[in-house]
């Protein structure tokens, strides 16, 4: 099996975002199944609404400065399906990805012929075994997890985690998590079990009783993150909501140092300035330049229009895209009134809002003279070319399905140089 048939593969059993199948079983069977590769590994998982990719990145970051070996499983990617998987801050090569994911089809496969299993496991179970066995193969010392989908019956969790982190927790994915923030909440606390060490990121009153209520039901003592500890540090990631990020990374570096880890306040300090997170307040070079943030729901819409803001003193032209199973209308009025050029576009994805749920969604503070609809991509960064002054800013937001495809076309274009990122 080579990398495009292991892609092939992995596709063809179902777009993970229509295909989630919350519930442990068919990940346990199949870790078992592949001798266990979770338990030859230290693990810290990471759950929470938003922030956890960018703690994760921030504590993947710390360790190597360390020189602890680490594995960093992420979701989703922005263009190859091998950022997901990172050992030692370099991502899986395609040759071992598609070794992994041939090991891991044979024995899903072997199980539904044994009757063990009734289907095939989905995308995202088999994704994450696939992260395990290369863990476990390059010997890390250390496993991150970021949580995909809520906790409790997330695939991440049959890992045993022994180090978990709870990030901050708002409405997101109430289709399978629930309708309320407790309800949410509750999906997020299951990963705190008899015997982890627990941290957690400052949360609002509701959520926070839900997750104190499950740690005294397992006999937990957790560990708050407190910010204001840590507010002089130089964070590499943008935004000033990085500073809770950065205090939850860093309160598991000091969780690792009590299991025997020597990281030292300077590798702490390095790794948090070094960490990045691409697609989160990234900002790439112009002329004109362009800023990518996967700002998905509310909460995280919030933060970019803070940084907005704060930082973005020029006239701002956005390219937008979400799902249509989101929060449209509060998205919609936290950003729109920022820019000063809307481009609506459709992102090839079956869960992806159609151009006329996006317009309903645009605020009256937004004239409609402002609003324009592209067809595709390329008619998105063309538009957005065309209005935006070379000194002014561009900013592509909503989904990071959305950035993924826009800096996919970025990079394929013969007119545009791949080194333009800039930090």
């Amino acid at each position: 099996m080579n990398f495009a048939e292991a892609l092939s593969y992995l596709l063809s059993l179902g777009h993970e975002t229509l295909t989630i199948k919350l519930g442990l079983a068919n990940t346990e069977a199949l870790l078992t199944a592949l001798g266990d590769p979770h338990k030859q590994l230290l693990a810290v998982q990471i759950a929470g609404t938003n922030g956890k990719g960018s703690t994760a990145a921030m504590l993947d970051s710390i360790c190597r400065v360390a020189e602890v070996r680490t594995g960093l499983f992420t979701s989703p990617h922005l263009i190859s399906i091998t950022e997901r998987i990172t050992i030692d801050g370099q991502r899986v090569s395609e040759a071992d990805f598609a070794r992994f994911t041939a090991s891991v089809r044979k024995t899903a496969e072997e199980l539904v012929k044994q009757g063990k299993l009734e289907t095939l496991p989905t995308f995202f179970e088999h994704v994450t075994a696939i992260a395990l066995l290369a863990f476990r193969e390059a010997k890390v010392d250390l496993a991150i997890l970021e949580t995909g989908l809520g906790g409790r019956l997330d695939s991440t969790t049959a890992a045993g985690a022994a180090i978990v982190a709870i990030t901050s927790v708002s409405m997101d994915h109430e289709e399978y998590l629930g309708h309320s923030l407790a309800e949410i909440a509750a999906e997020k606390a299951a990963i705190i079990r008899p015997g982890v060490v627990a941290i957690i990121a400052p949360q609002e009153t509701e959520a926070l009783e839900v997750i104190t209520r499950r740690c005294e039901a397992v006999g937990v003592k957790p560990k708050f993150v407190e910010p204001s500890r840590y507010e002089n540090i130089s964070i590499g990631l943008r935004g000033r909501h990085q500073t809770t990020n950065a205090a939850t990374a860093i309160a598991l570096t000091e969780a690792l140092r009590e299991k025997g880890f020597a990281i030292s306040r300077e590798a702490i300090l390095k790794g948090v300035e070094s960490a990045r997170h691409p697609g989160r307040l990234e900002l790439w070079a112009g002329p004109p330049r362009i800023l990518f943030d996967g700002a998905h729901n509310p909460a995280a819409a919030r933060a970019l229009r803070d940084y907005l803001d704060e930082f973005a003193v020029q006239p701002t032209t956005m390219i937008f895209s979400a799902m249509r199973d989101k929060a449209l209308n509060e998205m919609a009025s936290i950003l729109f009134p920022a820019t000063d050029e809307l481009i609506l576009t459709e992102i090839d994805n079956p869960r992806a809002a159609s151009l006329d749920m996006m317009k309903l969604a645009v605020s009256e503070s937004l004239p409609a003279t402002k609003v324009r609809q592209a067809s595709s991509i390329e008619d998105a960064l063309r538009i957005a070319n065309e209005v935006t002054p070379a000194d002014s800013l561009i900013c592509v937001t909503g989904s990071l399905y959305l950035v993924g495809a826009v800096q996919k076309t970025l990079k394929e274009s013969t007119a545009i140089d791949h080194g333009r990122a800039c930090h």
